[in-house]
């Protein structure tokens, strides 16, 4: 049976576990790839490492990832009266933070609202800076020192929504929408034979320095590695470097990007009528795939993303249609590879 691919979006996208606190996701992902996987392990560094064995001697091997890790806060200090400061953890987008609700991870799980420092500011139309906030959690101080301490994290508010037929609204599509995506390809190749080795990683700390991709493509070392992501959707105050959704997988190409293993993926989207764009990443991906590609003596990567429009906010929008056109690419791809893959050689 396929994987109803809203719900289970629905589900990774509602966990907790911003860059560094990972365990709650890592744990799920784990118990999801569980019953089509030979095996699932969980590394230091908390990354989830599965592995699917073709059962032929010396067979190649192709890693798929995604990071699971997402954007988030971190409470810096308590004040007297019992509001939080905090830093960011990732690339929060500052301009969302006033009047966010927010959850505090601390001794429990505490409700909390961001408001701002009273203060005379000559330009109304500039962000409020971090120092300018604080998180206001309606308990007496003595109760929040009890509960909250220096370092504790803080997440985004979460609130599925439909928007039309097709979009869902939520926190943390980027990049649980593609680990949905990888959790059902290894669904539906779990009684497929193939000519390869498969693995999955579930990576952390993407957000803060692509550290869960690096460690896990230098433990696999595999032969090609896939990474999913996402990229800019098309705005109304931005169609430049960004793609519509619903236009289906964007397949990258660039420096950072092995050329023959991004055209077998363009030739197997073309083949099998699957909606795919092209996109030109003239250097840093600013994804998994930066590092994979030069984890130790270098492997051959490519790079599939989905459109999400209002990246790094708490209402970022994906059209599931693109998360089912990544799922159904790479299931073909992987299905389609020959124990002979010499043509990877340039």
């Amino acid at each position: 049976m396929v994987i109803n691919m809203r719900k289970l979006i629905e589900k990774l996208s509602g966990l907790r576990g911003i860059s560094g606190r990972e365990t709650r996701v890592s744990e799920e992902i784990a118990a999801l790839l569980t019953p089509y996987c030979d095996s699932v392990m969980t590394d230091p560094l908390g990354s989830v490492i599965a592995y699917r064995s073709c059962g032929r001697k010396n067979a190649p091997s192709v890693l798929i990832e995604a990071h699971i890790d997402e954007i988030g806060l971190m409470v810096s200090s308590v004040c007297e009266n019992g509001a939080l400061r905090f830093v960011n953890v990732g690339g929060v987008d500052e301009r969302i933070l006033p009047s966010l609700e927010v959850t505090v991870h601390g001794a429990e799980d505490i409700p909390g609202v961001i408001g701002f420092m009273p203060a005379e500011r000559t330009d109304a139309s500039k962000s409020y800076k971090l120092s300018e906030l604080v998180i206001d959690t309606g308990l007496k101080a003595e109760r929040v020192r009890e509960l909250v301490k220096t370092g504790d994290p803080v997440t985004l508010p979460q609130s599925v929504g439909a928007l039309g037929k097709h979009q869902i609204s939520s926190k943390t599509m980027d990049d649980r929408a593609s680990a949905a995506a990888l959790v059902s390809v290894m669904k539906r190749l779990k009684d497929e034979k193939l000519c390869c080795d498969v693995y999955l990683a579930a990576a952390v700390q993407e957000e803060v320095g692509c550290r869960g991709g690096k460690t896990t493509a230098y433990s696999v070392m595999p032969d090609m590695a896939v990474a999913v992501d996402v990229t800019h959707g098309i705005t109304p105050d931005n169609e430049r470097n960004a793609f519509k959704t619903g236009s289906g997988a964007v397949i990258s190409k660039g420096p950072n990007l092995h050329p023959r293993l991004t055209e077998r993926l363009i030739k197997t989207a073309r083949e099998n009528g699957i909606k795919y764009c092209v996109d030109a990443d003239g250097g840093n991906t600013g994804t998994d795939a930066w590092e994979i590609q030069v984890s130790g003596p270098g492997i051959p990567a490519a790079l599939l993303s989905i459109p999400l429009k209002y990246m790094h906010t708490s209402v970022e929008t994906l059209d599931v249609r693109d998360v089912k056109a990544v799922t159904e690419l790479l299931t073909l791809f992987i299905k389609g590879l020959e124990s002979d893959i010499s043509w990877l050689s340039l």
